[in-house]
């Protein structure tokens, strides 16, 4: 089952231009020193208010919907990566029917809006809060039906399962994660065995979604789908004050010429 097509060549990332042109909406912003300047000012107004929080419980709407954010888990509201990935999982990417896997759930945000439009979604995430706060959101909004929630390290939880569509949130930050928490941000191989792994999880015809930012880590993961021959296209892309996102759709190289 074919389960998007974001109308954009697939990308044959062995070839340095077009390793280039996927790295080019991840190009950080102009203006580096007014950016981290703004930046501060801005992570100053966010603790004066109170968002800057990751240890407290709080009720935030993404695109309409209600979801609890309970503390150690990623608040989707707070950075720009939730909201974005979540305002694309509609219709054009997910056909009636699908079966679609959400890495890295923490709050279930993705789960829920792709729930929408697929028959089954299944959520999982290493951090034991994130998978409670997600089983809680799924029910908040009435789609026990739908989503079955996991807990457990990327593709383990799903051994021997394949889905029509791939959605991944990833940490972008290299390093040793500090706690739970730290997780969502940083990890030491999980673009390696996110690219690893992923041909093995998608049904014919499948691919993954995955947002990066240029705040982290997007050259590891643009590396990691080069050296696993994966095709990649730009879904959509966006500049924001401090960063630009931008949404990756993934798959078997083997589809590119199809």
């Amino acid at each position: 089952m074919q389960t998007f097509s974001c109308g954009e060549p697939m990308l044959d990332l062995t070839q340095p231009q077009a390793l280039h042109a996927a790295a080019d909406p991840l190009r950080p912003p102009g203006f580096a020193l007014p950016t981290r300047l703004i930046g501060a000012a801005m992570s100053c107004a966010y603790r004066l208010m109170g968002r800057d929080r990751y240890d407290d419980f709080r009720l935030e709407r993404v695109h309409g919907l209600p979801f609890l954010v309970l503390p150690s888990v990623f608040n989707p509201k707070l950075p720009h990566t939730g909201a974005f990935l979540c305002a694309h999982l509609d219709e054009r990417v997910i056909v009636p029917g699908a079966n679609v896997l959400d890495m890295g759930t923490g709050s279930g945000v993705c789960a829920v809006h792709a729930a929408r439009h697929a028959r089954r979604v299944v959520a999982v995430d290493i951090n034991p809060a994130a998978v409670r706060c997600a089983a809680i959101n799924v029910a908040l909004n009435g789609l026990d039906q739908r989503i079955e929630v996991r807990h457990g390290d990327l593709f383990a939880p799903v051994a021997g399962e394949r889905f029509d569509l791939i959605v991944f949130n990833p940490p972008f930050l290299r390093g040793l994660p500090r706690d739970d928490r730290d997780r969502a941000w940083r990890s030491v191989d999980v673009a390696e065995r996110f690219a690893d792994g992923l041909a093995d999880h998608l049904a014919p015809g499948g691919a993954a979604l995955v947002v990066l930012s240029s705040f982290g880590g997007a050259p590891a993961f643009l590396e990691e789908f080069r050296r696993q021959r994966l095709a990649v296209s730009v879904l959509a892309a966006r500049r924001f004050l401090t960063e630009r996102l931008a949404i990756l759709s993934v798959e078997p190289s083997g589809r590119s010429a199809q």
